[in-house]
C-alpha cells in the first residue's frame, strides 16, 4: 500500500514513518501542507495520514481543496484534538477516518488497512478497455476472450495503467510504482517493460493500447 504521511512533527514523522515501512507499507512523508498538496496531485496514493497542525496550509484546509477537487483517496485523519467538533468537521470535510494522538501504531495499521479493504472494495472487480479484461482481484487478464500470462510486475504496470486509462503517466511515477523507491528514473527499466507489456497486450490485436506521449510517458486508451 501506498501511504502519504502528512505531519511536520520531525520525531513522530520518523517513528510513523519506520513503523509503516516495517509492516511493508511504502511511504513518503509531506512536512507541511503545500508539499502535500503538490504529492497528492504529481502522485498516487491509496492513503493519506493527515495531521490536522500544518505549516503554510491547513490540514482541514488542505482536506476540503482535496475533497472539491475530486480527489477520492482514502484520508486518515491524525490530531491532537480530541473534541467532537473537531473530529465532526474533518468527517463532514471528507475525511474517512480521525485517529486522536496519543495512538498505539497497531491502531493505526488496523485502520489503515481497513481503509484499504474498503477501497478496494469499492474499486470494480473487472476492468474492461475494448476488449480487454483485467480481473483485479484474479489479478488476470483476457484480451479478446483469451488469457495473457503476465509476471507479477507487468501485472501491477497494467493495472496502474488501467486504473489511470486516458490520462498519461510519467516514467518516474512508473518506476516508483514498479519497485516502491525512488532510483535513476533515467534507465530504460520502465521502457523495457512497456515493451514487455505490449508485446503481450497489443501484438496481434487492434487497436493497440499502449500509447507512448511524447514528453510526457505512457497511457492506456480509455474506452
Amino acid at each position: 500500500m501506498r501511504v502519504l504521511l502528512v505531519e511536520d512533527h520531525k520525531p513522530l514523522a520518523r517513528a510513523l514513518r519506520r513503523g509503516l515501512e516495517e509492516e511493508n507499507f511504502s511511504v513518503d512523508v509531506a512536512a507541511d501542507g503545500a508539499a502535500a498538496a503538490e504529492r497528492a496531485r504529481q502522485q498516487g496514493y491509496d492513503v493519506i495520514v493527515l495531521d490536522l497542525m500544518l505549516p503554510k496550509i491547513d490540514g482541514l484546509t488542505l482536506l476540503q481543496q482535496w475533497r472539491s477537487n475530486g480527489l477520492k483517496t482514502n484520508i486518515l485523519v491524525l490530531s491532537a484534538r480530541s473534541g467532537i467538533d473537531d473530529r465532526v468537521r474533518s468527517l463532514n470535510a471528507g475525511a474517512d477516518d480521525y485517529l486522536t494522538k496519543p495512538f498505539e501504531l497497531n491502531e493505526l495499521l488496523a485502520r489503515l488497512r481497513a481503509l484499504s479493504r474498503r477501497c478496494q472494495q469499492d474499486q470494480a472487480s473487472v476492468i474492461r478497455i475494448h476488449d480487454l479484461e483485467i480481473d483485479t482481484g484474479a489479478r488476470t487478464v483476457k484480451r479478446g476472450g483469451q488469457a495473457i500470462p503476465l509476471r507479477p510486475r507487468e501485472y501491477g504496470l497494467l493495472e496502474f495503467l488501467a486504473v489511470r486509462r486516458g490520462t498519461a503517466v510519467t516514467r518516474s511515477l512508473i518506476w516508483e510504482r514498479l519497485y516502491d523507491e525512488q532510483g535513476d528514473t533515467t534507465s530504460n527499466v520502465v521502457d523495457v517493460y512497456i515493451s514487455y507489456l505490449r508485446n503481450k497486450i497489443d501484438k496481434g490485436f487492434n487497436p493497440p493500447l499502449i500509447v507512448t506521449c511524447r514528453g510526457q510517458g505512457y497511457m492506456l486508451r480509455a474506452d
